[in-house]
């Protein structure tokens, strides 16, 4: 227990100050991790990632998606996290070097996605329409794959995105 000094070098008993000393630096330790931490609200918050144009082939036509890549491993585990919105034509694309069976989970993701898992061919082999936000169920495809491309939750079947549908990933620019 602590004591305050005295004259004399002894004191009275310091109740509170570990607690208030403790939670004192909890905080602080929090926010400063808060602060690295700091999630974007919109893709337009991944300043400095890889972005690349996306075509799709599907039944509405040729659909078009300007995509954040996540071509880092600390990146993919991001992913989309704390997200709020999802612009209609904009998604995220997570590469694998080499192909291999993918699991997506959508751990602090706000906004329900549609998975896309797409082969070396370009073809899409599954499709995760409306991931549920904010769980940790594992989601996969049995084969493997060149990347997933995430959109927003629904517009696979809105637009006859389906499996078998042609993607073409464009050239990835750093902005």
């Amino acid at each position: 227990m602590l004591r305050r000094p005295t004259a004399e070098g002894r004191g009275a008993p310091r109740r509170f100050a570990v607690p208030v000393r403790a939670a004192c630096m909890a905080a602080m330790l929090g926010a400063l991790a808060a602060a690295n931490a700091a999630p974007p609200e919109s893709p337009q918050g991944f300043a400095g990632w890889p972005r690349a144009l996306v075509e799709i082939q599907a039944r509405a036509g040729t659909l078009r998606f300007n995509v954040t890549i996540a071509d880092t491993a600390e990146r993919q585990a991001r992913g989309l996290m704390f997200v709020r919105a999802l612009d209609p034509d904009e998604g995220m694309w997570f590469p694998q070097r080499p192909p291999r069976v993918m699991q997506m989970w959508m751990k602090n993701t706000l906004i329900p996605l549609d998975m896309l898992f797409v082969d070396v061919r370009g073809r899409v082999v599954c499709i995760h329409a409306d991931a549920a936000p904010l769980t940790l169920a594992m989601i996969s495809c049995p084969e493997r794959v060149a990347g997933v491309l995430e959109i927003g939750g629904g517009r696979a079947h809105r637009d006859g995105i389906s499996v078998g549908s042609h993607v073409e990933l464009g050239a990835a620019r750093t902005p």
